[in-house]
């Protein structure tokens, strides 16, 4: 599917203006439910024994719903999508009708699948919470960083023009180390990195139920905290500003402000940002089960295994719930940490 066309671009306005899915550019995979990590900010790794993954007859499946829409981009994600054994299969499958595929991995085992990757992904995304005592505490995995970071180094030795990307969810734990980890991540050879706060209130990430104060705490950031976040974050828009400025952090300048403005949120010091988010009108989540979510935040709405994608998506309840979504006013996406809003213009080629 290279390129974009202008009738899909006419479908993406239609899209927005109907509420009915008629192109979608964007669907994020679970290849695999469990994870090779343990991280603090994280449940997914709980429920590693309820085993759930996509197989090739899910992803075959998809292949007309993808094509009807014309979908450009899956992103692989998880749990650890490389725990899945036909991962590469059905990346093969995406691959040979023209489908871009990302990546998003804890980075342990990409050393030992670099081949297949450089074959078969066009991009990955890798998760880096700190230097390496920070993050192999947080991964709660020994030698995590060392195997991120020379699974890194190895692919950028056999293909440097190769992309790999950095992403750190911000909070508690980590946030003095915020610099540190901006220094690693150009130490290892990433080609970008990029900042979010940490989800602590939503049922995503096999949450059974919302966190309670006393796991929030663990990871939100304390109010008598947020001076030195601010310092913190005062010290990284003048100590990089080249970085900022050449893209390397991917966010801007008021986007990480806004990591702080998020945490003091809770404690009704301020609103919390403003996100301008269009992700259920140009993307889905398909779980390793089947499940369908309009997003990560979002409740069910089918399953690939009983119905379509596009029957999905286009049911009347779920064109329903787009018409009355409210981003602005919808508590999710008001504490939402990782939203989307991409333009009918936009080309994901």
């Amino acid at each position: 599917m290279p390129g974009q066309s202008l009738y899909h671009t006419f479908k993406r306005y239609r899209t927005l203006q109907t509420h009915r899915i008629s192109a979608l550019p964007i669907v994020i995979l679970m290849p695999h439910s469990a994870c090779n990590c343990r991280c603090v900010m994280c449940d997914i790794w709980k429920d590693n024994k309820n085993l759930k993954q996509l197989t090739e007859k899910d992803i075959s499946g998809l292949l007309a719903s993808l094509k009807k829409m014309g979908t450009r981009q899956v992103l692989m994600s998880g749990g650890e999508a490389l725990l899945n054994t036909n991962f590469f299969v059905l990346c093969r499958i995406l691959k040979n009708v023209g489908i871009k595929v990302t990546l998003l991995t804890t980075g342990l085992s990409i050393k030992n699948n670099a081949e297949q990757l450089l074959t078969w992904v066009d991009d990955l995304i890798v998760s880096l919470d700190g230097d390496e005592p920070l993050h192999d505490a947080i991964r709660n995995i020994p030698n995590a960083f060392r195997k991120l970071k020379e699974g890194v180094e190895y692919i950028k030795k056999l293909n440097p023009a190769y992309r790999i990307t950095g992403r750190t969810v911000i909070h508690r734990l980590n946030f003095r180390n915020w610099a540190a980890i901006i220094a690693e991540s150009k130490k290892m050879g990433l080609d970008q990195i990029s900042f979010l706060p940490a989800d602590v209130s939503s049922h995503a990430f096999n949450r059974q139920q919302a966190w309670e104060e006393p796991r929030q705490d663990e990871i939100l950031i304390a109010e008598r905290e947020l001076p030195e976040l601010n310092k913190v974050i005062d010290h990284l828009l003048k100590e990089y500003d080249a970085e900022f400025e050449n893209g390397f952090i991917a966010e801007s300048r008021a986007k990480i402000k806004d990591v702080y403005h998020y945490y003091a949120a809770f404690y009704g010091l301020n609103a919390f940002p403003f996100k301008k988010c269009n992700a259920p009108w140009v993307s889905t989540v398909v779980e390793a089960d089947g499940a369908v979510r309009p997003c990560f935040f979002m409740d069910t709405m089918g399953n690939i295994r009983d119905k379509s994608l596009d029957d999905i998506l286009n049911s009347k309840e779920a064109v329903a719930f787009r018409k009355s979504l409210n981003t602005s006013a919808n508590p999710a996406c008001i504490k939402c940490v990782c939203s989307l809003n991409l333009s009918p213009l936009t080309s994901l080629s």
